[in-house]
């Protein structure tokens, strides 16, 4: 198997990913016994919430060093600087940062830290393809208002890691609308298992809010679950403005996704992220960070 490379966004410089479980990933994704395990087991809800009870659970504390040491994890950026503070792996896992420790951009911002991939315009059909495979824009969402409205216009895709910061932000700001639930399986969304088909994001568990802006009309945010993904956990509240950086909330263990979705117009993706994408390279990406600039000012 090839490796999985990115861009440091800061060096631009490419990067190879290290992938939490990727042996088990290659043998679940990639080969008859192991798609066999996946289908019967892994992608279950029971074995998702069982991990999460036990990552719940003081006796999981004990795995925190080592997965801190192997990622290098930078302790600092955090309220609780020093692993011996967190009493199980998930409350790690959703550690908060420090308030002063991420700078908050210009324009469209990343809600999350995790590696991005833009795309400028999605096709005038109700679906488009990434990397060869198709994705469906009204399996994904569900909603035919929802899909008029966003089916020709822009999209980015931010994938968070085990080792990233696992709470999301309002990448603008606006008034925001309740969640919407949309039930589904517990894939995983590793890289590992996405080069085979995004489906994978139309059949994870996802939850989705509108936000209304004045700058960038309505922008679509949706938090797509996977394996191991207990909970997603929302901290706003439903119907109040939200200013862009606030946090929205957090997932509980497990890579998961964030999916942005703008009407047509609207956005400007960076120039970086979009020569990134083209070349079929995530770029990685702070909370906080630019990606898109409102239309008319560029």
């Amino acid at each position: 198997m090839k490796t999985l490379k990115y861009i440091d966004r800061t060096s631009n410089v490419i990067q190879e990913e290290k992938i939490p479980g990727k042996a088990i990933l290659k043998w679940l994704y990639h080969s008859g016994s192991g798609k066999l395990a996946l289908n019967t087991l892994f992608k279950r809800k029971m074995f998702s919430e069982f991990s999460g009870w036990y990552l719940d659970t003081r006796f999981s504390a004990k795995r925190i060093n080592k997965f801190v040491k192997k990622y290098d994890i930078n302790l600092n950026e955090f309220e609780h600087p020093e692993a011996k503070e967190y009493k199980t792996f998930n409350k790690f896992f959703y550690r908060k940062l420090r308030s002063n420790k991420r700078n908050i951009g210009q324009g469209v911002v990343s809600p999350a830290d995790g590696k991005i991939l833009t795309y400028q315009s999605i096709s005038n059909h109700l679906h488009f393809c990434i990397k060869g495979s198709e994705f469906n824009l009204q399996r994904f969402i569900q909603d035919e208002e929802l899909v008029e409205m966003f089916k020709d216009g822009s999209m980015a895709i931010i994938r968070l890691g085990p080792a990233d910061y696992h709470r999301f932000h309002f990448p603008v700001s606006g008034r925001i609308s309740s969640t919407s639930k949309i039930k589904g399986k517990y894939y995983s969304v590793s890289p590992l298992a996405l080069k085979d088909s995004l489906r994978i994001f139309c059949e994870n568990k996802r939850e989705y809010s509108l936000i209304s802006t004045e700058k960038y009309g309505k922008v679509l945010m949706v938090e797509v679950g996977a394996t191991m993904v207990g909970s997603i956990i929302q901290t706003f509240k439903s119907f109040s403005d939200v200013k862009k950086g606030a946090e929205k909330g957090y997932f509980s263990f497990g890579g998961s996704t964030i999916v942005l979705l703008f009407e047509k117009d609207k956005v400007v993706f960076a120039d970086d992220l979009i020569e990134n994408t083209n070349k079929g390279l995530e770029t990685s990406i702070n909370m906080g960070e630019n990606i898109a600039s409102e239309a008319h000012q560029v």
